[in-house]
Order: structure tokens, then C-alpha cells, then sequence
């Protein structure tokens, strides 16, 4: 890889070299954390909007109708969208990119499809920095599109700027959205498909849902049996301005909505700017991003560099007959680790 021609050609936002600076990092090939740690000063610009969701709920239908309101505000968009790998066969149909024909022309928008390759969250294990070379080429906003997802995959929210979790009234009843998961980090609510029956019983429900977790919900109403409480006491000093998650109504595929969708969105990245947020977030996703890293490098280091393989092998049938645990044979290795030894 010549990185000197690569970062020229990512910098002159070139398709051709922006392609290419992709799958030298997701792909991993060699000198992929020189390139990254290059354009680390060029990271920060983009911001970065999560789309997440059951299978069905139209993320990629959304997803194209944001990429065009955004067209029209003159702002450039890259999207990743993530598709599933089949455990049988390896391979992906990264088919999410067909519904998005009609911007994919449109110089001013990039189109990426990613595989899981396995990786569980919704996302696969390199979409965060695939996402830090569109930030450094100078995207105005990154789109993140993951595979339908269930109640735990929570990926989306330590990568992106804001969280968008578009449901269906076909997602469950009021429990399904009092669960913890990824009910509990979404910024913005959007209930899609909303010309079908029960829409409007599963808005409610998410908003009820969401003023119980503030603390609000039911505020107004009197206590059982007409028993009478005392007022809540008064907050002594001033509470920190918090965000109010709104829960809207679309039907994407006609593209109802859509533009309270965007505007929430960059009422969400005002919300941030104007309270410290953003920055704290982005702080928190380096530092994790800083950890993965490390814990990337060790675990070549252990299984590549070592004889941690041969150890678990030789102890293996110890194991097998319970005259010792896997948790044995770890310690040991461990212990070969630290102090300084290739057991």
C-alpha cells in the first residue's frame, strides 16, 4: 500500500481512492492502522447518524429518504449499511444499497455495504473506523444502517452522534417497550409505517414509556383510591437541560415525515453542541475506541506470538477428564504472560 498516494487521493475526495482506503481497513490488510492513525487529525467534522431497527421496520428506505433531504440542504452524505452473514455459507447479499438507487448517482453521496463477517451488535467489528475514513474525506453527515436488530444490540449508540430506532406497529405491545436495551438509547423515536392499524396505540405507549423513565409520566393523575400525596419536593439548584426524546410518526416509502425526522435530528446536534454532549460522547468513543485497540493487539499477540495455542492443546485431554478447568489452564497462561514469558 502506498499510504503517501492513498491519503492524497482521500483528501482530493476521490471515489477511487476512498474505495480503496475502505477495504484496506475493513478487510485488514497491512499498514490499515498507519493509514487510520494518519487521518486521525482529519476526524471529527462528520456527524454520525445511527439508524437501527427490527428487520421489516424500513431502515433503508428511510435511510435513502434522509440521504435526500439532506442533498437538498447542500450537505454531503456517506452511508454504511451493514447486512447480515450467513453462518452457512460466509457470504452477504449487501443487498440494503438496491433501495437506495435513486441517490446512488448522486456525486455528493457515497453508498457502502458491509458484511458482520459474525460480529454480533448489529454492526460489523471495523464499521466505527470505516466510518472515521468517511469523516476524514469529508463527509458533512454519516448515515449507520445496521442489520435488523433485537432488543440488546446497543452498537449503534457508542458509534454514532445520534441513535434513530424506527419501529413498526408490528414490534410488540406496551411491555416490549418498557424492556431495557435498545429502547433505553435511542435519541430520536420514529414510528414508520404509520398508515398501518395500531401506529397510533404504539406511539403513545413509547411515550408513555419514555415520561415513566423520566419521571413524569402519570403526574397529573391522582393517586389510587383519592389518597393524597405530598408535592414532590422542589430541585434546590437548576437540573442540566436534558433531551426529550420525540417519537414521530412516517410512512418512508412515501416519504411522510421524513423532514420532522431530519429536524429532530439537528435538534438533537444542537442539544449536544449547546450542553457539552457531543464532545463528552465523542471523548467516551475514543477512549473506547483506544481499548479496542489494545485488546485488538494483545489477542494477535497472544494467539500469533505465543505458545498459547500449543498450551491449550497439551492440556486439552486434562481438561476433557475435569482433572483440571479451562479456567486453569487460562490462569496459567496468564501467569506465562505477565511475567514477560512466550509460555
Amino acid at each position: 500500500m502506498d499510504l503517501d498516494a492513498l491519503l492524497s487521493g482521500l483528501r482530493a475526495h476521490k471515489p477511487a481512492a476512498l474505495a480503496r482506503a475502505i477495504s484496506t481497513v475493513e478487510n485488514g490488510r497491512a499498514g490499515f492502522e498507519q493509514l487510520l492513525a494518519a487521518i486521525h487529525r482529519d476526524i471529527g467534522r462528520a456527524y454520525r447518524i445511527g439508524m437501527t431497527g427490527p428487520p421489516g421496520a424500513g431502515k433503508s428506505t428511510m435511510t435513502e429518504r434522509l440521504v435526500s433531504a439532506y442533498r437538498a440542504r447542500g450537505l454531503t452524505v456517506a452511508v454504511v449499511a451493514v447486512d447480515p452473514t450467513s453462518p452457512f455459507s460466509g457470504g452477504a447479499l449487501l443487498g440494503d444499497r438496491i433501495r437506495m438507487e435513486s441517490v446512488s448517482l448522486d456525486s455528493g453521496v457515497f453508498i457502502r455495504s458491509m458484511a458482520t463477517r459474525g460480529s454480533l451488535g448489529g454492526l460489523a467489528t471495523t464499521t466505527r473506523e470505516v466510518c472515521d475514513v468517511l469523516d476524514a474525506a469529508g463527509f458533512d453527515r454519516i448515515i449507520v444502517e445496521t442489520v435488523g436488530v433485537g432488543q440488546s444490540e446497543l452498537d449503534v449508540s457508542r458509534m454514532t452522534d445520534t441513535s434513530v430506532l424506527l419501529l413498526v406497529p408490528e414490534s410488540g405491545d406496551g411491555i416490549q417497550t418498557l424492556k431495557s436495551g435498545v429502547m433505553e438509547i435511542a435519541d430520536v423515536f420514529v414510528v414508520n409505517k404509520a398508515d398501518r392499524p395500531g401506529a397510533d396505540k404504539l406511539r403513545q405507549e413509547i411515550e408513555i414509556t419514555l415520561g415513566i423513565r423520566l419521571g413524569n409520566a402519570f403526574r397529573h393523575v391522582r393517586a389510587h383510591h383519592g389518597v393524597k400525596t405530598a408535592p414532590a419536593a422542589q430541585p434546590s439548584r437548576p437540573t442540566p437541560e436534558a433531551w426529550a426524546q420525540p417519537v414521530l410518526a412516517t410512512v418512508a416509502a412515501k416519504g411522510d415525515g421524513v423532514a420532522e425526522v431530519v429536524d429532530a435530528v439537528e435538534q438533537h446536534r444542537a442539544w449536544l453542541e449547546r450542553t457539552g454532549e457531543l464532545r463528552e460522547r465523542r471523548r467516551r468513543r475514543l477512549a473506547e475506541r483506544t481499548r479496542e485497540v489494545v485488546d485488538r493487539a494483545l489477542g494477535h499477540w497472544v494467539w500469533a506470538e505465543t505458545r498459547a495455542v500449543q498450551a491449550i492443546h497439551e492440556r486439552l485431554d486434562d481438561v476433557e477428564s475435569g482433572r483440571i478447568s479451562p479456567y486453569e489452564v487460562a490462569a496459567a497462561i496468564l501467569d506465562g504472560i505477565k511475567q514477560g514469558a512466550k509460555i
